[in-house]
């Protein structure tokens, strides 16, 4: 099963901006999608970005224009920068790998990310 560890949370001011990234593990295939969910207290995780291994991406509409998701030179990493970033993006952030005819879908262990007003 594919491994995924994610990096780069942490605490920032509103307007500041972070960078997170997940490298996959555990797997000798290219990965094709790779996403970023987040998951606020009492709330849904939600999809917040996505991107396949031909570089198609995907926001949700509270982040667009703020965020870039993109693929790293490393093999099967993938980076979130947040830039702008507001109160209410602050969540639990969790790297996604969705299922494929080679691999199991597989979560990673989430990394905080706290922004103060």
């Amino acid at each position: 099963q594919v491994q995924l560890v994610e990096s780069g949370g942490g605490l920032v001011q509103a307007g500041g901006s972070l960078r997170l990234t997940c490298a996959a593990s555990r797997t000798v295939f290219s990965i094709n999608v790779m996403a970023w969910y987040r998951q606020a207290p009492g709330k849904q995780r939600e999809l917040v970005a996505l991107i396949t291994s031909g570089g198609a991406t995907t926001y949700d509409a509270s982040v667009k224009g703020r965020f870039t998701i993109s693929r790293g030179n490393a093999k099967n990493t993938v980076h979130l920068q947040m830039n702008s970033l507001k109160p209410e993006d602050t969540a639990v952030y969790y790297c996604y790998v969705p299922s494929s005819s080679a691999y199991s879908a597989s979560w990673g262990q989430g990394t905080q990310v706290t922004v103060s007003s």
